[in-house]
């Protein structure tokens, strides 16, 4: 009974809209506060009763730090999949189970179709080192999921290989020069290429060319301003803005930024700004700045309510908003900024 609740659960989420957002947010919540154990107790350890949670802004989110050091599982199934973050040397990292990994991906492609339009009209060049390094990577694993979509001899990873990334852009605008090109990379990576001393002059000739940074530098470099890393890029490749993806690996939803850091997020998403001193406590539309806490609905098979480790703000609509920082070094994709 229990999975066929979370199957009702995640169809939902992949028509959810503005109009009932709250509506299946509390009802994951109801399914959650039941069926995740550590939630549960984390509730339960608040004095909360469940039965008191009427609205959206009365759900405890979940800290962050937890999926360093408990197993977050609703339903007790077994995972298939365990999303790993790349951490430091020596740091602990989150883990995340997934159970459902096939749901993941067609929310993420999902997600991305809804920003940019079809993955069959685009060669995906992906440089992503320090996750390909690894094989526990939500976000190699989306990236993966999306050059299949492409259907496209040219499409693909590169680890170190600059040379190899140069032509395979250049076949792939000779092959197709109409088709939309997504240069997606990790920012030390991207920054690395950007320094390369190789032509980029050629990027001028495709008619629409992506560079989306997906944030952090992995101790690899010297952390900069999400500004500074962009001005580096726009000079080097040509092209008027950066794109950003903001995601995490406690997450199975992204959010997109068409430039300037300002980052939109799709239906199954949902940011609310705490007090920097009051993790308990949220801020009201008046206050534009604070803790991030992120509500995501796919999250079913986890917990949908995190309180992470960013600091934001809301642009006037109170919809869109910007990555202000960390509290912490936490492994936050989209934040290439430097520890407040």
């Amino acid at each position: 009974m229990q999975s066929s609740n979370a199957d009702i659960l995640k169809q939902r989420v992949l028509s959810v809209d503005e109009s009932n957002f709250d509506s299946l947010a509390l009802d994951i919540f109801q399914f959650q506060a039941t069926n995740n154990p550590i939630y549960r107790q984390y509730i339960e350890q608040l004095g909360k009763k469940t039965s008191d949670i009427t609205s959206v802004s009365d759900i405890p989110f979940l800290p962050i730090e937890f999926f360093k050091s408990q197993t977050i599982i609703t339903n007790q199934v077994p995972s298939k999949v365990v999303f790993e973050s790349s951490g430091t040397t020596g740091s602990q990292t989150s883990r995340h189970y997934v159970y459902d990994p096939d749901f993941y991906v067609k929310v993420a492609i999902q997600i991305f179709e809804k920003f940019y339009g079809s993955l069959a009209n685009f060669q995906i060049l992906a440089l992503l080192p320090s996750y390909l390094e690894r094989n526990n990577s939500s976000l190699v694993y989306m990236v993966k999921s999306f050059i299949e979509q492409t259907n496209s001899q040219y499409s693909g990873f590169f680890l170190n290989d600059y040379k190899g990334l140069i032509e395979s852009l250049k076949k792939a605008h000779k092959a197709n020069p109409k088709q939309k090109i997504l240069l997606i990379g990790v920012t030390f990576g991207l920054l690395d290429l950007a320094e390369s001393g190789e032509d980029f002059s050629f990027l001028r000739d495709f008619e629409d060319v992506i560079i989306m940074e997906t944030g952090g530098m992995k101790g690899r470099r010297k952390e900069l301003l999400r500004e500074e890393v962009h001005e580096i890029l726009t000079a080097a490749f040509g092209v008027k803005s950066i794109h950003s993806e903001y995601g995490m690996t406690e997450l199975l939803s992204q959010g997109y930024s068409y430039g300037e850091g300002i980052f939109e997020l799709p239906a199954s998403m949902r940011v609310l700004l705490r007090d920097v001193n009051d993790p308990f406590t949220l801020v009201d539309s008046s206050v534009r700045s604070g803790g991030i806490n992120v509500i995501d609905l796919a999250n079913i098979d986890s917990c949908s309510f995190i309180e992470t480790k960013d600091l934001g703000s809301f642009l006037p609509d109170n919809r869109r908003f910007r990555i202000l920082g960390r509290f912490d070094n936490s492994d936050i994709r989209g934040c290439n900024l430097m520890t407040l």
